[in-house]
């Protein structure tokens, strides 16, 4: 059994984490840790939770972290890298949900996150957690730093064609949009439900922190240092990620070359959906982990990619688990998602 603490227990991605962690055969919750709840019952701060679980939220104190295997970290970039860095230091494998651990270069962090980082030398070891393509360095890992939600949807679109050189890298044109639950709990008044209801708007463009995550593993895991706008969007829902990538494709290329770019990355990763020749709706991922990919070539020869996700569980604790199963030897689908092997990839 593995011993399982989280801290930030309260937010959403934490309580996105109890919730699939309940389920997990190979995992018991013995810790919760928050601020503003400390002190509290766990389904008193979650109602959701009631008859579930009924832990008491603590402080975090680096002496409860004893008798722990794991700690998943759910705390905004900066709260996150001092905790982080105690837990690394008592040998406990720790999985950061926040975006401290995934930049390597510390300048690009402060200028993305406009704060300094505090814990540069955990940068080395931390591993990206890209899990339908970076197992082997995370089966062997004890710090991981999961992916970013909007990363996540783009990179599992664009690897596959990337390292085929099938598409133009030379530009390529992403657009996303996300539900308000990707800004977290604190109180915004552009985050109101008057601010956000019967709208859409664009916001970090040109400067959001996720921006050279994208950058960085798409050159690592698709061999390309590829030139790409990315414009993220505010939906008025509470949760999915919804990305369209524009490209074209390079000659030679047609439709059969790019499904099967697609097939023979993932027919073994029980995550990815292609649903080619549909295209993927948000709706039929929320609440899940899986990430549904499609696409459709026209005769100009512009390839536009669709991808979506849940961003709280792909894009956040459902991934974050599908990590911890790798670092501890287990199937990846542990406590997520029961699928039928003789069907791995879903083709409709």
């Amino acid at each position: 059994m593995i011993n399982i603490g989280i801290v930030g227990a309260a937010g959403y991605s934490g309580i996105e984490l109890i919730k699939l962690l309940l389920n997990h055969p190979e995992a018991e919750i013995t810790k919760l840790f928050g601020n503003s709840t400390a002190g509290q019952k766990i389904e008193n701060v979650h109602t959701s939770l009631r008859g579930m679980i009924s832990l008491e939220v603590e402080k975090f104190d680096v002496e409860s972290l004893n008798g722990l295997d794991l700690l998943f970290v759910a705390l905004p970039s900066r709260q996150a890298a001092n905790v982080v860095a105690e837990a690394f230091a008592k040998g406990i494998k720790v999985i950061d949900i926040g975006g401290d651990f995934r930049l390597k270069n510390i300048d690009e962090y402060s200028k993305y996150y406009n704060h300094e980082h505090t814990a540069e030398d955990l940068l080395a070891h931390a591993v990206y957690g890209l899990s339908e393509w970076n197992e082997e360095e995370i089966s062997s890992a004890q710090l991981v730093a999961n992916p970013g939600c909007y990363p996540t949807s783009i990179l599992l679109a664009l690897i596959p064609l990337l390292k085929k050189h099938l598409i133009d890298d030379s530009f390529i044109s992403i657009v996303s949009y996300s539900g308000t639950s990707g800004a977290g709990k604190s109180a915004a008044q552009n985050m109101m439900f008057s601010e956000v209801n019967e709208s859409v708007r664009a916001y970090k463009v040109g400067n959001h922190q996720h921006i050279p995550e994208i950058k960085l593993y798409l050159e690592k895991f698709g061999g390309s240092a590829a030139n790409f706008s990315f414009v993220p969007h505010l939906l008025p829902v509470t949760r999915g990620i919804y990305s369209t990538i524009q490209a074209r494709v390079n000659d030679g290329v047609d439709e059969n070359k790019l499904l099967e770019a697609f097939t023979s990355s993932y027919t073994a990763k029980p995550f990815i959906r292609l649903v080619h020749p549909s295209i993927p709706e948000m709706k039929d991922v929320v609440n899940t982990n899986f990430c549904d990919i499609g696409f459709k070539i026209n005769e100009n020869k512009t390839l536009t990619i669709f991808s979506t996700i849940d961003n709280l569980v792909k894009g956040a604790a459902g991934q974050a688990i599908q990590n911890m199963n790798i670092m501890s030897g287990l199937e990846q689908t542990e406590g997520l998602a029961s699928w039928n092997k003789k069907k791995q990839l879903q083709i409709k």
